[in-house]
């Protein structure tokens, strides 16, 4: 039997439907290794590369260019040299968009989720079903789609939970304080309320500040760390960015500030700014992010470093930093404790999740298994 592996188009992030092919990087008849970049594709959240998952012969571009396809469409196919054209005819020819993609198992699994804690409603999304517990925790003005291309990767394996911390995404606008214990606690709480009792903390920018706080204060929630351009590690911050973005209300605004999260600000779509200003146009939000901002980076300097003493906490630490990251400098990586694991990641920004996450994904995957 002929063997036939089919190249689809990827689910990034709990809502995507379609996506549009903006170009292929590989030429028909080439060899494919596992973890290639082989097509660019552009949601409505942002623009990133596809890696192979599987190895073999790029035998047919399917889709063009430009075209916007469902989730799971067709969009190349591989096969063996062996494999005749008439076989991968026919396979393309009967391919069916499995239903799976539109549903994902009935839909439970892709719907976001809601849970009050201390008074504040909250967002998550629950995937996986893995007995290790992964905690994502996004950043300073961020949501849980900051992981969209994280956090599938992850659950294949392991149990894994995002939140809009309070006053972000779509969780209340409110605070449990300005503080990072103030933050760590709240996530306890939240941990509480899912009925999940320790998790592999990872947690990007100010996220990761909070992880590193949560596993100095609260460790026997906490089963290891991961930091991800992480705050808390030194002194120093771009506040012309956080400053900046608290105060953008307009797309002229925000546009150059947001380009300055990654290494290639093309990725930022129209879209992604279109959906950050809209969460910036809600009422209160300036003002929270500027008490949030006022308590954690006072004078534009960052007020806590717990990540400098996480060697105290006895947790196995893992810290990934993008080589051109201009939001919070990479030499903070150095100021890690001597026992933790440092990958500067090369080509990537401050969103390094984003811009390098099949690497990012399979360095997690390795730290998370210990």
């Amino acid at each position: 039997m002929a063997v036939i592996t089919p190249i689809v188009m990827p689910k990034w992030g709990l809502a995507m439907k379609e996506g549009t092919l903006n170009t292929w990087l590989v030429e028909e008849g080439a060899p494919i290794r596992v973890g290639q970049a082989i097509m660019e594709v552009e949601t409505d959240k942002i623009t990133g590369v596809v890696e192979a998952g599987d190895a073999g012969l790029l035998r047919r571009k399917v889709a063009a260019p430009g075209q916007t396809l469902p989730v799971k469409a067709l969009l190349g196919v591989m096969a063996g040299a062996d494999v005749s054209d008439a076989d991968v005819d026919a396979f393309v020819a009967g391919y069916v968009v499995p239903i799976a993609a539109e549903t994902e198992d009935g839909g439970a699994a892709s719907s976001y989720q809601f849970v009050a804690v201390d008074g504040i409603r909250v967002r998550y999304a629950r995937r996986g079903g893995g007995a290790r517990r992964v905690l994502l925790l996004h950043g300073f003005g961020g949501d849980l789609d900051n992981w969209l291309f994280n956090i599938d990767a992850l659950a294949e394996g392991d149990t894994v939970v995002a939140l809009d911390l309070p006053g972000h995404g779509q969780s209340d606008r409110a605070l449990p304080g300005r503080t990072l214990g103030d933050l760590a606690r709240f996530v306890t709480r939240f941990l509480d309320a899912v009925e999940i009792p320790s998790v592999h903390a990872v947690g990007h920018s100010l996220g990761g500040a909070i992880a590193a706080q949560l596993a100095l204060d609260h460790p026997d929630r906490v089963d290891s760390v991961a930091l991800i351009a992480s705050a808390g590690l030194g002194e120093e911050i771009n506040s012309v960015y956080t400053e900046g973005f608290v105060a953008a209300q307009s797309r002229r605004e925000l546009k150059p500030l947001v380009e300055q999260l990654f290494a290639k600000p093309d990725l930022v779509t129209r879209q992604l700014l279109d959906d950050v200003l809209k969460y910036k146009r809600l009422d209160g939000v300036s003002e929270l992010l500027s008490e949030l901002g006022g308590g954690l980076f006072p004078h534009g300097r960052q007020r806590e470093q717990p990540g400098r003493r996480l060697g105290e906490s006895g947790k196995r630490v893992l810290v990934l930093w993008g080589a051109e990251d201009r939001i919070i400098p990479v030499k903070h990586a150095s100021q890690a404790p001597p026992s933790a694991t440092v990958k500067i990641i090369e080509g990537a920004g401050h969103m390094v999740q984003l811009e390098k996450a099949g690497e990012v994904n399979t360095l997690l995957g390795k730290h998370i298994a210990g």
